[in-house]
């Protein structure tokens, strides 16, 4: 069975091959230098720092794989300000007084601390597709949100 694809925006799927760069060349040669010194240090039956390099490395080659999967399944969605708000797509919005602006990225780029916003999260398919102008309610635990498009914008 074929994995499925993952949209993602250019800019995450850089994000994505430097943090695969670092993690393969820097972060591999500061636990294989953690593990040189644990190996200094004598009995690696009962060294912790031994143990936690090689937690470390564990770790930080689980994380390769699972970057090397993602880059592999990514397919890099085009910005097209024509179509409306889509991946890539900074979107500002007003509900009531307030204004917001959200980016519209790939489930793996997500964090909504940052402002950026899945295309599969209730907020993020409300945007998809929506143009300045338009209003779109979101669906919430507490009842829907409405939000007034003000701009969409690719950078």
């Amino acid at each position: 069975m074929t994995a499925p694809k993952i949209s993602i925006t250019q800019r995450g799927y850089d994000r994505l091959k430097e943090t695969l760069h670092f993690l393969k060349t820097t972060r591999r040669e500061q636990i294989s230098e953690n593990m040189g010194r644990a190996i200094e240090d004598g009995d690696l039956r009962e060294s912790a720092a031994y143990d936690e390099a090689r937690m470390e490395q564990s770790e930080n080659e689980a994380r390769i794989r699972e970057l090397e999967d993602q880059l592999e399944r990514a397919v890099i969605v085009a910005e097209d300000a024509d179509s409306g708000a889509g991946l890539g797509a900074k979107v500002k919005v007003r509900s009531g007084k307030t204004e917001r602006t959200f980016e519209l990225v790939g489930t793996f780029e997500a964090d909504v601390r940052a402002g950026k916003v899945s295309d599969a999260s209730p907020i993020g398919q409300a945007l998809m597709g929506a143009h300045p102008g338009e209003r779109v309610q979101v669906p919430g635990p507490k009842g829907n949100m409405e939000f007034e498009v003000l701009e969409v914008t690719y950078e």
